[in-house]
């Protein structure tokens, strides 16, 4: 006697379609499976002999055989558990055809009959949905992320006993429970643009960047606010719509257990002595790495020349094309990778170098080699680039409140049991005033592209001159500075974007001179490259 029940299993960035065969025949009692399953499927065995007489069902004492076809694809991952024990109640004429036909059956099984969630479940519903089905089982606590797909009926199930009885009409199907995606609020332990203490110029090209979704450098000495910079951008990001959080969630959903839905832009930062394989994607079977879970929000890499330099050049493909394809031996997935880059970096090993306070101790050799380290195909792809320097202490002192009138208690001022003091509301509302100007910037771009996922720094090349309004003058300007500075094609396409986004971030129709300058003036600031020429 044979059995069939289709289940879907993750394969990189989508799902494939896996027949779950059974056999039962005469012969000692055993429980064998083929079909090119890893280690954690073989065990499946013991969990599914364990989940099935544990939920008072009958498990055959009999020859039972469990074939995943195709035999010749890589099969991981717990998510075969529940069709294997469906399949065995089947080969046991505990179900009938009619109950598991044109279904597709996924989860995880306890020994106690449980179902667990699994990874990848929005690959596995589209999978389904691109073979026709239309019915899913899948477990209860995956069923938020898959109703992120429409047109598929999703039943969410909490145990095996409680499925079977669904599955023999003992039972009414359990009513979707709507699922409540929380917005994105300001984190209040995370640093907002008024935490930072002069730098306006750095806060304006950090806001252009994110309004652009363009890759931004920042460079200065120790101290000079850099890493606190980058983090700010964390809460100037606007939340996720509805049609981007279908493959940020799918992404997260591949490496991790958290069944929720992102609704918020991913804000990744790994170590500098983070592999290639974790940074670009890889591994056994392939996941995908840093840059990919970056995807639709920031990838911020500190301390830039740190990182080893193969990482680095690996980058520049991505960067291009907001895209990875991971090839190894008999795999190839291509990953989306459309990541904002926010890098920042000392100007020599010491830090030093150009400090008008603080001497350097590096020679010119040091300077040059740490500073080549970047090579000039990935500065290219830098949109912007800025120098910090240190906020004067005086600065710093002369911004904090020093009575009650600044919003600080004095010993004989009232008790403020708000916790909201005058400064707090001021940097508040400042803050707010910046998103709301991102937020206005963005949905700019999406009028103008007619695309939610489309930003000034990803317009093609090729449509730049009738996708973009720029004067007679602009364009003067820009074509003389250009030949003049020797800007390369890439560079001179990255200045254009940069100024529309300017130009949008200031509400302005039209790219005008002082756009373009702008956007200059941020491509020319890479940390001093009169180095080169000293050596």
């Amino acid at each position: 006697m044979t059995a069939k029940i289709y289940s879907i299993v993750p394969n990189g960035f989508s799902g494939s379609l896996v027949e779950v065969e059974g056999d039962k025949s005469h012969g000692l009692p055993g429980f064998s499976i083929v079909g090119m399953a890893n280690k954690t499927i073989f065990e499946s065995r013991d969990r599914v002999r364990s989940a099935i007489t544990n939920s008072s069902l009958s498990f055959p004492l009999e020859k039972i055989t469990i074939n995943l076809a195709p035999a010749d694809l890589q099969k991981d991952g717990s998510s075969l558990d529940l069709p294997i024990a469906l399949t065995v109640l089947r080969l046991s004429d505990q179900l009938k055809d009619d109950d598991i036909k044109d279904r597709i059956f996924v989860g995880e099984l306890s020994l106690e009959g449980t179902i667990r969630p699994v990874h990848g479940i929005l690959n596995i519903v589209e999978a389904a949905q691109a073979h026709g089905f239309k019915e899913i089982y899948l477990p209860k606590d995956n069923l938020a992320q898959a109703s992120l797909i429409q047109g598929v009926k999703l039943v969410g199930v909490t145990s095996l006993n409680e499925l079977f009885l669904i599955l023999k009409g003992q039972i009414p199907i359990p009513e979707d429970v709507p699922h409540v995606v929380k917005k994105n609020q300001i984190d209040k332990q995370s640093p907002c643009l008024d935490d930072i203490k002069g730098q306006e110029v750095a806060k304006r090209a950090l806001s252009i960047a994110v309004a652009g979704h363009h890759n931004i450098l920042i460079s200065g000495p120790p101290g000079a606010g850099k890493t606190l910079l980058a983090r700010v951008a964390a809460n100037l990001l606007p939340d996720l719509s509805q049609a981007e959080q279908i493959p940020v969630t799918k992404l997260r959903s591949l490496v991790s257990t958290d069944c929720s839905i992102v609704s918020s832009r991913p804000f990744r930062s790994p170590h500098h002595s983070a592999s290639s394989t974790a940074i670009l994607g890889g591994g056994t079977p392939i996941a995908p790495g840093e840059i990919s879970l970056a995807h639709l929000g920031v990838l911020f890499l500190d301390e830039l020349p740190e990182y080893p330099r193969h990482v680095l050049e690996s980058l520049r493909q991505p960067l291009e094309d907001r895209q990875i394809t991971v090839v190894r031996a008999k795999e190839r997935v291509t990953f989306p990778a459309d990541f904002m880059l926010i890098a920042t970096m000392n100007p020599c090993p010491c830090g030093y170098y150009g400090d008008p306070t603080h001497a350097c101790s590096c020679t010119v050799s040091q300077i040059k080699a740490y500073q080549q380290k970047l090579s000039g195909p990935l500065l290219d792809r830098i949109d912007l680039c800025i120098n910090v320097q240190k906020v004067p202490v005086d600065s710093l002192i002369a911004s904090r409140p020093k009575d009650a009138k600044n919003g600080l208690q004095t010993p004989n001022s009232p008790k403020n049991t708000t916790g909201i003091t005058p400064q707090n509301q001021q940097s508040i509302s400042e803050h707010a005033v910046v998103k709301n100007k991102i937020t206005a910037a963005l949905k700019i771009q999406r009028s103008r592209y007619s695309s939610q996922n489309i930003f000034n720094s990803a317009i093609p090349s090729s449509k730049i001159s009738t996708l973009l309004h720029i004067s007679k003058e602009a364009e003067d300007f820009l074509r003389s500075a250009a030949k003049n500075l020797n800007l390369s094609a890439r560079s001179f396409y990255k200045t254009l974007r940069v100024a529309q986004t300017i130009a949008d971030y200031d509400n302005v129709d039209t790219i005008l001179p002082e756009h373009i300058s702008e956007s200059l003036s941020y491509r020319l600031n890479f940390p001093h490259p009169e180095i080169s020429k000293q050596a």
